[in-house]
C-alpha cells in the first residue's frame, strides 16, 4: 500500500482545487494498473493565515509502488496546480505502507494539524524520519516552496489519527467552465435535500433559499453533497445531475471526510486560550449584546472562577443566528465554540446552560397598581396616592426567546469541519438550523 497526500495547489482568486487534482491522480492510477481503496479529504486548522478556503489536505490510499505515485502525482500536479498566484506553495508527500500504519509521530503532528499551527521545517524533518519521499513547487512570486507539504503529511497520518468520518460526493464540471456562472437545477437540489435530511446536510439553506451545496468559488466544483454515508450522498448527488437544468458533470469523486465533526475544538478556559485555535470554553455573560458597525454583534463572556474575560462575536454572515445572540442577557451562563482570534472567539455555535429567568423592578402599589416612586436615597419606594411602601426591588419574571441548549449558525454560514447539530451527539436538546 501506498498515501499519496497533496495540499496547497489552489487560489482563492484563480480557482483550482485541490480535490479535483486528487480525483486526477486517482484516474491516472487506475489506469496506470492500480487500486484506489478510497479518497481522504482532511479538513486542518480553519484558522491558517495560509489556506484558501476550508483548508483542505487531500490522501489517496492505493496499492501503486510509492515510486510510481511520486512520477504519477507530480506530474498531474504540474499540470494543475495554480502557478500566478504568490500565495499558492504546493506540496507532495508519498509514503509507503498501508495507512493504518502510519508512525506516531506523524499521526501526533495530524492531530495537532486540526489546532495548532505548524511549520514546514517540523513537517520536512518528520518526513525525511518516517522516509517519506515528497517535493514542493511554489507560484511565481511566493516565497516559500512546498508549503502545502505540512498538510499534506497531516492527510499521510490522519486515517490513524481520527475515528470519526463522514462522506463527501463531489461533482466537477468541465474544467474550461471554470469562473462561468454554474448552473444547477434548484429545485432538483431541495427536492433531493429534503428526502435525504438528516442523513445528508447542508445541502441548503431552507430559511433564505440558498443552494449552499453550490460554491461561489472560480474552481471546478459544480457541487458537494456531505452527509453521514457515502450511499446517500451519491444518490443525492445522482438526483440533482438528473435535473432539467443541471449542466453536464464532467466526472466524479466521492471522498471520506472529516467534514462535519468539530474535531478541530478542543476544551479551554477564559484566560487561558491561545490565538487562532478553536475552542469550546465555559462562561457566564458579563457584558449584554451589542450590534456594532457592519451588523456583527458582539458580547462578553466571563470566567466566574478568575474573572478573566472574553469578547464573543457572531458575524453578520451568520445572518438569523445572531438573533439568538441578541436574545441574551448578562448572567446566562454559556458554552461557546469558536476560533480565537484577536482576542475574540468567533462564534460556530454556542450552548444556554442556564438563563436569566427573571429581572429587578421598581415595585407596584398593591392597592393601585401604579408603578411606585422612589422614596430617596436608601430609603425604599413609596406609592405617592396611597402611601404604601417597599424597601427594594423585586424580583419580576422575564420572557426568554432562548431555551436551554445547543444553538448554531445556518448552513450558509457553517464552517466546512463544524459538526451540525442534527448529528447529534451532544450534552443538551439541540435546535438545528436547516
Amino acid at each position: 500500500m501506498t498515501v499519496i497526500a497533496v495540499d496547497d495547489t489552489d487560489s482563492r482568486t484563480d480557482g483550482m482545487c485541490t480535490t479535483y487534482l486528487a480525483a486526477h491522480i486517482a484516474a491516472d492510477l487506475v489506469e496506470h494498473g492500480g487500486r484506489v481503496d478510497r479518497l481522504l479529504l482532511v479538513r486542518l486548522n480553519p484558522a491558517v493565515r495560509h489556506k484558501t478556503r476550508g483548508n483542505a489536505a487531500l490522501a489517496i490510499h492505493t496499492d501503486v509502488s510509492a515510486g510510481d505515485a511520486v512520477d504519477i502525482a507530480a506530474a498531474r500536479l504540474t499540470e494543475l496546480a495554480i502557478d500566478s498566484d504568490d500565495r499558492t506553495s504546493p506540496g507532495l508527500v508519498v509514503a509507503p505502507g498501508d495507512p493504518t500504519t502510519v508512525g506516531d509521530a506523524v499521526v501526533d503532528f495530524a492531530r495537532r494539524a486540526l489546532r495548532e499551527k505548524l511549520n514546514r521545517a517540523e513537517a520536512l524533518a518528520l518526513a525525511d524520519d518516517a522516509g517519506y519521499r515528497h517535493r514542493g513547487w511554489k507560484a511565481d512570486g511566493c516565497a516559500v516552496r512546498g508549503r502545502g507539504r505540512i498538510g499534506a503529511l497531516a492527510a499521510v497520518g490522519a486515517w490513524n489519527a481520527f475515528d470519526e468520518w463522514t462522506a463527501e460526493r463531489i461533482a466537477y464540471r468541465e474544467f474550461d467552465q471554470c469562473g462561468t456562472a454554474r448552473e444547477v437545477d434548484e429545485k432538483a437540489v431541495f427536492r433531493a435535500a429534503e428526502a435525504a435530511y438528516p442523513t445528508v446536510w447542508d445541502t441548503v439553506d431552507r430559511a433564505t433559499g440558498e443552494t449552499v451545496c453550490v460554491p461561489n468559488a472560480p474552481g471546478p466544483i459544480l457541487y458537494g453533497i456531505r452527509g453521514d454515508e457515502a450511499a446517500a450522498v451519491e444518490r443525492v448527488a445522482d438526483e440533482i445531475a438528473a435535473g432539467d437544468t443541471t449542466e453536464h458533470v464532467d466526472r466524479w469523486a466521492t471522498f471520506v471526510t472529516n467534514q462535519g465533526t468539530d474535531q478541530h475544538l478542543a476544551g479551554g478556559r477564559i484566560g487561558s486560550l491561545r490565538e487562532g485555535r478553536g475552542y469550546r470554553t465555559d462562561g457566564v455573560v458579563s457584558g449584554g449584546p451589542e450590534t456594532r458597525r457592519g451588523g456583527h454583534v458582539f458580547f462578553r463572556l466571563r470566567e466566574p472562577q478568575t474573572d478573566a474575560a472574553v469578547d464573543c462575536v457572531a458575524f453578520e454572515p451568520t445572518k438569523r443566528f445572531r438573533d439568538r445572540v441578541r436574545s441574551l442577557r448578562v448572567g446566562d451562563e454559556l458554552t461557546a465554540c469558536g476560533e480565537h482570534s484577536g482576542g475574540t472567539i468567533k462564534l460556530e455555535k454556542f450552548a444556554v446552560r442556564s438563563l436569566v429567568r427573571t429581572e429587578r423592578v421598581t415595585p407596584t402599589c398593591p392597592d393601585c397598581a401604579r408603578r411606585m416612586k422612589s422614596a430617596g436615597r436608601n430609603q425604599g419606594y413609596r406609592c405617592r396616592d396611597c402611601s404604601t411602601a417597599a424597601s427594594d426591588k423585586v424580583r419580576h419574571p422575564i420572557d426568554r426567546a432562548l431555551e436551554i441548549g445547543w444553538y448554531e449558525v445556518p448552513p450558509s454560514a457553517r464552517r466546512h469541519i463544524a459538526k451540525p447539530l442534527v448529528r447529534g451527539g451532544f450534552d443538551a436538546p439541540t435546535h438545528p438550523e436547516r
